[in-house]
């Protein structure tokens, strides 16, 4: 044993927790690239939703650019396909195989980076994290946003959107780091809306996946959370390349004003 893992109190130095946030989570790979830039890295991720997205391909070893580019193409009917209500209104097997496409990564033994992924078990009406076994899955269970999306059978168990409980998912890995850096790409803003059926549901589930965050909020030794990410809708799949961009230029502000304070 190395006599300087005995003063080590933490298995890990630095852990980096992504929120959900649909498309919006693209700022996760622009404020990774920052972080890189400045020579900071992950000894472990923690994602739910679009941050398990992220954080995935991020620990499967490709560059915050790469994942960028894989989505700046990518329409919401290329995802998605209409079904008959039973559990949602769209299906996500087309996202599902592109994600099996991408990812060389099977299990989350295989990935370069330790990752946890949140989502929420439907069933039992609690958060539970995964972090070994197969990859897949959990993936799509924790992008599973309820009533819009089919939820995803997991160990006999209905799972939807990490989101609905725990949409900033730092607690899962506090105890296990020496510092986190949270990034939240689903900062709270009541800005104007169309009254729609579609618009109110959007707007409910906005707000319930935002009002959980604040206690993880706290926990940060570093939070990243670009306030005009508020501009953004979840589905502004054709602002994917802006929305990378922000993240990356809001980050390397954010760590120049760290530096200036030293």
């Amino acid at each position: 044993m190395n006599i300087l893992n005995i003063f080590k109190s933490k298995p890990y130095n630095i852990g980096i927790a992504l929120s959900g946030g649909g498309i919006k989570g693209l700022c996760h790979a622009g404020v990774l690239k920052a972080l890189e830039e400045s020579g900071i890295k992950p000894d472990i991720i923690s994602g739910v939703s679009a941050g398990a997205v992220v954080g995935a391909l991020y620990a499967d070893g490709y560059s915050p650019d790469e994942i960028g580019t894989l989505f700046e193409d990518i329409s919401f009917r290329q995802m998605t396909s209409l079904r008959i209500p039973d559990g949602g209104i769209f299906r996500i097997d087309a996202f599902e195989n592109f994600m099996k496409k991408h990812l060389k990564a099977k299990t989350f033994e295989d990935l370069k980076i330790p990752l946890r992924i949140v989502a929420t078990n439907l069933d039992k009406g609690q958060s539970e994290c995964f972090s070994s076994g197969e990859l897949i899955n959990p993936i799509i269970a924790s992008c599973s946003i309820p009533v819009l999306f089919t939820p995803k059978k997991l160990n006999g168990h209905n799972y939807v959107d990490g989101g609905v409980l725990k949409n900033f998912p730092v607690s899962t890995i506090r105890n296990d780091c020496e510092k986190i850096i949270g990034i939240n790409a689903s900062p709270l803003v009541a800005d104007e809306y169309k009254l729609s059926l579609m618009n109110v549901a959007m707007r409910t589930y906005h707000f319930m996946f935002k009002a959980n965050i604040f206690a993880d909020k706290e926990l940060c030794d570093l939070l990243i959370e670009p306030v005009d990410m508020g501009n953004y809708d979840i589905f502004d799949i054709d602002k994917g390349r802006e929305i990378f961009e922000l993240g990356y230029t809001s980050t390397k502000q954010l760590l120049e004003l760290k530096m200036l304070e030293k």
